[in-house]
Order: C-alpha cells, then sequence, then structure tokens
C-alpha cells in the first residue's frame, strides 16, 4: 500500500487512470457545473467528492484538472471571489500544503442558491480528519479501556492474544494483541497507555525472524507511517506461527479493498451507473512534457501579500506591469493562462 497517494498529494492535470478511483475509494458526491475560480476562471467543471480526496476536471477538457487529497487540507472556508460565469459570488476556499508548499483553490458552483458544494466538501473533510486511526500509525494513544480496545465504527475484533512481548527495550514488555479487521493493537497489560496502533494500510510487511529474544513477530510499517519495525515475541512457536499467519491473512483481505474509515451519505441519492468519474474524451492536440509543469503556479497560496507590488517595466510587453515573485517568468505564467 505504499503507493497510497490519493489523499496524501496534491497532483495537476493528471492522466486518466490516476482519476479512477483505487480500490477501497468512494465517490460521496458529484457536482457538473463548478468553476475552477482560481485556475481556470470561465470555464465549467466538474467536481467529485471521494472518501479520499477532491477531484476538479474540465467539461470541455478533461485533461486539465486537479486531484487534492484531504491529509493536506489545511482550511476549509467560504469567501467572496469574482467568478467570471457567475460575477461576484460566494466560493468554496481550499487551503492546503503539500511536502512545503501551499497552495490555494477557489471552487464556484454556478448552479444559484445550492449550498452542496460548501456542505459535502466541508462535512466531508470533518469525517476524514476524525478517522485517522483507520489509516495512520498510533504511539501512545487512547486506545485501550479498561483492558478492552476502544472500537472504531467499522471495527470488528478478530482475536485477543495475551502474552504478547514488546521487544522495543532491552528487558521486554509484557503486553496483548488485538487483532481486528483494521489494524493490530497492542498494550502493555501494566501500563494501557503504552501502546500502538499499527492499521493494515501502514504494513509493509509481516513476517517471522530471528532475534537476541529468540523467533519474534517482526512488522514493518510503510516509509509514510515512519518505517517502523516492530518486534513482538509469543509463546509457544505454533502459537507464534498460527498469529502471523492469523494476521498476514487479515492484511491481504484489507489490501484487495482497503476501508479508510470515512462515512458520509448525501441526501440526493446518485444513479450507480453515474459511477465513471471521467468519460473518456480524446483530443484533437498533442501534448508535449518538457520535464517540468508551471500548470501549479496559478494556485500558489501568497500568504505574505497584502498590497500589490512595485511597479517594473516589462520589456517582452514594452508596459509596466506588477513585479513577479522570485522565481516566476511572464512565459511561464503564460504557459498556465494558456
Amino acid at each position: 500500500m505504499d503507493d497510497l497517494w490519493e489523499d496524501r498529494d496534491v497532483r495537476f492535470d493528471v492522466n486518466p487512470s490516476q482519476m479512477k478511483m483505487r480500490p477501497g475509494e468512494k465517490m460521496i458526491d458529484r457536482l457538473d457545473a463548478v468553476e475552477d475560480t482560481k485556475g481556470n476562471n470561465g470555464d465549467r467543471g466538474r467536481i467529485i467528492v471521494t472518501n479520499l480526496r477532491i477531484i476538479w476536471h474540465s467539461l470541455s477538457m478533461p485533461r486539465v484538472n486537479l486531484s487534492i487529497g484531504f491529509n493536506c487540507v489545511i482550511n476549509i472556508s467560504t469567501k467572496t471571489a469574482q467568478s467570471k460565469l457567475r460575477g461576484t459570488t460566494e466560493a468554496l476556499y481550499v487551503l492546503t500544503k503539500c511536502n512545503t508548499t501551499r497552495f490555494e483553490f477557489i471552487f464556484t458552483n454556478l448552479i444559484p442558491g445550492s449550498p452542496r458544494l460548501f456542505t459535502t466538501v466541508i462535512a466531508v473533510h470533518r469525517a476524514y480528519d476524525t478517522s485517522k486511526l483507520y489509516r495512520d500509525l498510533k504511539l501512545r494513544g487512547a486506545l485501550v479501556h479498561n483492558k478492552q480496545l476502544r472500537l472504531l465504527p467499522q471495527e470488528q475484533i478478530y482475536d485477543n492474544v495475551n502474552g504478547v512481548w514488546n521487544l522495543s527495550s532491552d528487558q521486554g514488555n509484557l503486553g496483548t494483541f488485538f487483532i481486528t479487521n483494521v489494524r493490530l493493537v497492542w498494550h502493555a497489560n501494566i501500563n494501557e497507555s503504552f501502546n500502538v496502533s499499527i492499521p493494515y494500510l501502514q504494513m509493509r510487511s509481516v513476517k517471522i525472524r530471528d532475534s537476541k529474544f529468540g523467533l519474534a513477530l517482526v512488522v514493518e510499517s510503510s516509509q509514510q507511517s515512519g518505517g517502523f519495525v516492530l518486534g513482538f515475541r509469543i509463546d509457544p512457536a505454533e502459537k507464534l506461527q498460527q498469529v502471523v499467519k492469523e494476521i498476514q491473512s487479515l492484511h491481504r483481505v484489507y489490501s484487495a479493498c482497503p476501508l479508510f474509515g470515512v462515512e458520509f451519505e448525501t441526501e440526493e441519492k446518485m444513479d450507480d451507473s453515474q459511477d465513471l468519474t471521467v468519460e473518456h474524451v480524446q483530443d484533437d492536440v498533442e501534448i508535449e512534457n518538457e520535464g517540468s509543469s508551471d500548470a501549479f503556479a496559478a494556485y500558489f497560496a501568497d500568504g505574505s501579500k497584502d498590497k500589490d507590488r512595485d511597479p517594473v517595466y516589462s520589456e517582452e510587453l514594452g508596459l509596466a506591469i506588477e513585479k513577479l515573485r522570485d522565481g516566476f517568468t511572464l512565459h511561464g505564467l503564460w504557459d498556465v493562462l494558456g
């Protein structure tokens, strides 16, 4: 599952295969009249909200598109925007951070009086943000109470294994495994707050290896979650083999159809036959990729700008223009607008 990027990345002008739903990803809502006001003002498009991301694409040219992972979203608000198709109107502002870069997106619903764009995106992002234990490795969390696992809404316990030694220290710590349909949880018997929750989504491998404590169950987590190597000892060896096989089996089942934990239903039901993300449209032009793309430049969140920059003379245009930000060129910005 190391290739899971849909909720953890912001991508521009992706190919159609990357716009299709991955296993476990579900379309929650779709609106067919939404303008990408910041990057493609005046262009009518479609927005698709899934349990992992926001997808927008132009209806006239689907190769012009956005994929915004919910894990990158840091703020969602409504503000006034200037739309070429609707004039001055309330729009949805989505501020994101991907790696070290901030992007701002503005979406305008072209259907007057409909709050659906705002309510759906805000509610689904909240559902995503409050279901992180399905997707993120967690150390020392409020996972257990009175020796009982605090179950997630769609979680079921398949096995409870006592006598499991955590090998993270020289003397080891005796504890208990909870094996569920979405994760593996261990906690120390004498201290419930000393625990770890490892979602199957973040498991890279589950194996038996030799250690200084003898044969051990070793869980290697994905690079996304920190690349941890966690060791556990279970006696006797037959029980160890049984537990490893059970975890490996549940991991395979989960990987085939992941449960991401984001639950939300719209009041307006959509026809299942309309479940396709993007209809394939053959463009009548050939696209040349030159290695780097400035398509994302239009979406930079310029948080430090509170007034216009000083005017400078542009030899290219033969007139005075506002001074460009460092690293930007007229040619690059013109490519974005084109």
